[in-house]
């Protein structure tokens, strides 16, 4: 592994106790140029997790708390007129960071929501007929509590295809939870993170994953797993185009970052439920997404 993404797994291991596998994959994520969307109940260490995901890659981080009487102004930015100067200036909004947490972005209303689609597509937005690029690279980890809570507005599939990857904590071991108790949040922690990286040497390492080799018989094996959830009876809709991608991304940037110049089936099997999960209904109730892909990946043959 890269000894540099080694050492900020260690020290977010602090912060987050006996959650090893989620870290790997928020980072694969990220070298990726992806975005993350952690869904878990209130309390488990998803802020935290953020804020210290952040002083680690050395990026410039805010939180936004969403809320339903949020305007999209507040998030994407607003043009102030000077009278003095007879113009308009703009004054960008929270979205102008390189690292944005949207806490609970499913209590922000639908219109709020639809701002962010085309910050985390295009990486820029646009106010006013005017557009703005974004900070390289750009990065949103989005937190959401379980649909069931109350003041939420699930996210329309075209959102939640927005994620890379959809992340979920859960509640810590026993282990874990008890050291917790003893020792004290791991919040505490935070002011003694160390930068492995800077902007620019993350942006470099994501330009490196990119390039990592991805052969016609892993690009086969993708096809047949997309395919299969495209099959009558598993799930509403199977899985487009752009969903291989992100299987491909994801891939390649896990395969880089366990130092390997080019993906084998286990980097695809490792990031395929996390990279479809979200995007997918299943039909049939009682069964839920992420069971019916770990399914797959036991019937599906890799070559």
């Amino acid at each position: 592994m890269n000894t540099d993404i080694q050492h900020a797994l260690q020290q977010l291991n602090t912060l987050i106790l006996g959650k090893e596998n989620v870290l790997q994959q928020l980072f694969t994520a990220v070298l990726a140029g992806g975005h993350v969307l952690l869904e878990d109940v209130p309390g488990v260490g998803k802020t935290t997790l953020s804020h210290g995901v952040a002083a680690v890659l050395g990026l410039d981080y805010r939180r936004v708390q969403f809320t339903n009487d949020m305007l999209p102004s507040d998030l994407l930015g607003i043009n102030v007129y000077r009278p003095n100067e007879g113009r308009f200036e703009f004054h960008p909004g929270p979205v102008f960071h390189a690292f944005l947490l949207a806490d609970e972005i499913n209590r922000a209303s639908p219109k709020l929501q639809s701002a962010l689609l085309e910050a985390m597509e295009e990486r820029q937005v646009s106010v006013d007929g005017q557009t703005y690029a974004l900070p390289e690279p750009f990065i949103v980890m989005a937190t959401q509590n379980p649909a069931e809570q109350l003041g939420t507005f699930p996210l329309p599939e075209s959102q939640l295809d927005r994620f890379m990857m959809r992340l979920s904590m859960g509640y810590p071991a026993a282990d874990a939870e008890k050291r917790l108790y003893a020792e004290g949040g791991g919040r505490r922690n935070l002011p003694a993170l160390q930068a492995v990286c800077d902007a620019a040497t993350l942006a470099q390492w994501q330009r490196q994953a990119a390039q990592v080799k991805f052969s016609q018989a892993a690009a086969d094996y993708v096809y047949r797993l997309v395919q299969a959830t495209r099959q009558p009876g598993r799930f509403v809709l199977g899985l487009s185009p752009r969903a291989g991608l992100a299987v491909v991304a994801a891939a390649k940037a896990r395969a880089f970052m366990l130092g390997r110049p080019h993906v084998l089936p286990e980097d695809v099997k490792a990031v395929w439920v996390p990279v479809a999960n979200h995007r997918l209904q299943p039909v049939q109730q009682g069964l839920t997404s992420t069971q019916i892909l770990a399914d797959m990946l036991d019937h599906v043959a890799v070559a």
